[in-house]
């Protein structure tokens, strides 16, 4: 007989010497095919997500397999060497790797757990599990949140997801938002840190807690601390939309390219490859790199497919001044032979400018800028994604009190670049005047 999730939780933590608080005992007794737990730092997420499984082996009569997925082997460690103590006490165990790449824990019944690394999508697709717990699921890709879950189809098995955010953007926080109102299978949880009363006896209001939310940014201290989302305010554009504004886009082969490009250098360099069709601006692809000089991005450039077709470029007005070496506009020349435009745009100008080719058209509604679902460079600055370079949350925001209220009126002079690239793109092929259905100013053709 399959015994309840209260008679297994019992039953089990009596025996392994674990008491949950009240903060975990909603997780642990949750019976939904796919969970969601977003922690704090040093909640606990490792160690709940263990005694999930555990409390979850017994309800089924036959020998069962259970799989530790992550983004690589060693982020199945903590789970791993949880389980193969929590077994070892009940008394169940009958032999464990001591490696984890791969690991395997089998059972005296039969039962196995094994550890998978995402890095292998292929031992993502052997027999189909009873259950698998993501570990540290927030860094895994959405890609292999999906083979996941298909994997647990044939035999109607649940996913259990535990991470800390590694910022507000991504499918991971919106898994979390959505599965927040439950649903006949899916539901999440927030676990603070502070739940974890061992690190910090005083609850939310230890002093060590206290002392975070008051020296944190809001953003850090709900993410990290409190495991709730904070989603960009203060965005500079607010008005861009992904199901507006990003498709899956194809390069039209032997129609003109366009590079707009900012060296930002400590930020980012950013170059946009454009193709104008019909006075919409579709970025096809961008090259959104951190600590690269101009030669290396050429190169970049160059292997690109659409290279071929690249006749015109623009580049921030910076790029043509030398500093210590010849300026980026000039090795581009020297290196190509492609000639960049470049003026002088300020940016509050440039940035209503952008505006404007955000807004669909009445007749069309087609908006003025389509940019391909894998600029995650681009986006990640409207707010649209995770940073490329560390999955923060890093968007152009308009300078802010610790109150979070707008003073000024410039916004932040960072994660911008690929925004000003597009910004310098525009203004030099339509100016600034106003562009009614967008056909007036007849785009340049090279």
């Amino acid at each position: 007989m399959t015994q309840t999730a209260p008679d297994v939780t019992g039953y089990i933590y009596d025996r392994v010497g674990f008491e949950p608080t009240d903060a975990q005992m909603p997780i642990l007794s949750a019976r939904k095919r796919f969970i969601l737990v977003a922690g704090g730092e040093q909640a606990g997420k490792s160690m709940i997500a263990s005694k999930y499984l555990l409390s979850r082996f017994l309800e089924i009569n036959e020998p069962g397999l259970y799989w530790l997925v992550a983004a690589d082997y060693e982020r199945t460690r903590a789970e791993f060497e949880y389980l193969v103590d929590d077994f070892a006490a009940l008394g169940v165990l009958a032999e464990s790797t001591k490696r984890v790449d791969p690991g395997r824990i089998v059972l005296a019944d039969g039962t196995r757990i094994e550890t998978k690394s995402a890095k292998d999508p292929r031992t993502l697709a052997m027999r189909a599990p009873d259950g698998i717990v993501g570990c540290e699921a927030s860094q895994l890709d959405l890609e292999t949140f999906y083979r996941m879950r298909g994997r647990c189809a044939p035999k109607r098995g649940w996913l259990f997801l535990s991470g800390t955010f590694e910022g507000s953007l991504g499918w991971y926080p919106q898994m979390h938002t959505a599965w927040s109102v439950p649903t006949e299978d899916e539901e999440s949880f927030s676990l603070p840190s502070y739940t974890n009363t061992h690190l910090y006896p005083g609850g939310v209001d230890d002093p060590e807690i206290q002392r975070l939310k008051r020296d944190a940014s809001n953003d850090f201290f709900l993410e990290r601390i409190e495991g709730i989302p904070s989603p960009p305010e203060g965005l500079v554009f607010p008005e861009f939309r992904p199901n507006i504004h990003v498709s899956s886009l194809k390069w039209d082969v032997g129609s003109p390219v366009h590079l707009w490009m900012d060296p930002g250098y400590a930020g980012a360099y950013a170059v946009a490859a454009v193709q104008i069709q019909d006075d919409v601006i579709y970025v096809i692809d961008e090259v959104y790199e951190k600590g690269l000089v101009t030669e290396e991005m050429i190169q970049v450039c160059q292997s690109r497919p659409w290279w071929r077709d690249v006749q015109y470029g623009v580049i921030d007005v910076a790029g043509y001044q030398h500093q210590a070496m010849a300026a980026p506009a000039e090795i581009w020349m020297k290196n190509t032979g492609l000639y960049l435009a470049s003026s002088k745009v300020q940016i509050n100008d440039g940035t209503e400018r952008l505006k404007s080719f955000l807004k669909p058209d009445p007749i069309s509604k087609m908006p003025g800028v389509v940019i391909d679902s894998a600029c995650t460079g681009i986006l990640s600055e409207f707010g649209a994604a995770p940073n490329p370079f560390d999955g923060q949350t890093r968007a152009y925001r308009w300078k802010t009190d610790r109150d979070g209220n707008i003073v000024g009126q410039t916004p932040e002079d960072k994660n911008n670049h690929g925004i000003k690239a597009l910004i310098y793109g525009i203004v030099d092929n339509y100016g600034y005047g106003y562009v009614k259905g967008r056909s007036a100013i007849p785009v340049k053709r090279w």
